[in-house]
């Protein structure tokens, strides 16, 4: 096996072994790294990720075909939605620890129908320096399939999905840092 799709092998494992691990553990109420049997479905590893350009938070436009080469964090999320909140402070700390690598991007996709007008002043509020992209018209949503808010996806440099998750999870877990690393750490090949 070479190491590429060891790498995608490892990432498969540590988000399956979290889900299981989070399903066991299971409070009352969805909390971050809790899923229902529903949210367990994974995008088969190897499926194209979906090209698409939107505008940033910023201002300028960006596509995805712009970041191959790159390990791409997208996750799909609204203002209004509680577990999105709730996940993003452990966003920012994945964010925080991996940022230095100029080969890792993390996008947060906002399903805002208000757009900028309700997106600026929540990331301002709570100072998130992640990427953040503006798509109120749901065309992200509707491209990957996303049945509901937050949902996740690990691409991987060839532009290939590796992981995908549904629902809201402690992306700051030693294991998902880890297990990016090693995905960073990988060459294409």
């Amino acid at each position: 096996m070479n190491r590429s799709l060891q790498i995608v092998a490892i990432v498969a494992v540590a988000v399956g072994v979290t889900l299981i691990v989070a399903n066991n553990l299971r409070k009352p109420g969805p909390g971050i790294g809790e899923s229902t049997p529903q949210e367990q479905q994974v995008v088969p590893a190897g499926d194209k990720a979906a090209d698409f350009k939107l505008e940033q938070l910023n201002g300028t436009t960006l596509s995805l075909d712009q970041l191959k080469g790159k390990v791409v964090f997208l996750n799909i999320w609204a203002t209004w939605c509680g577990p999105c909140r709730e996940e993003m402070p452990s966003m920012e700390t994945l964010y925080d620890e991996l940022k230095a690598n100029k080969d890792f991007v993390m996008l947060a996709v906002s399903q805002d129908t208000k757009g900028r007008s309700v997106v600026a002043p929540y990331i301002a509020q709570y100072g998130y320096n992640f990427t953040i992209l503006l798509d109120p018209q749901n065309k992200v949503g509707e491209s990957y399939d996303v049945s509901g808010v937050p949902e996740t996806f690990i691409i991987d440099r060839k532009g290939q999905i590796v992981a995908h998750h549904m629902g809201a999870f402690d992306w700051s877990r030693p294991d998902v840092k880890d297990a990016l690393k090693q995905l960073l750490d990988a060459k294409e090949g």
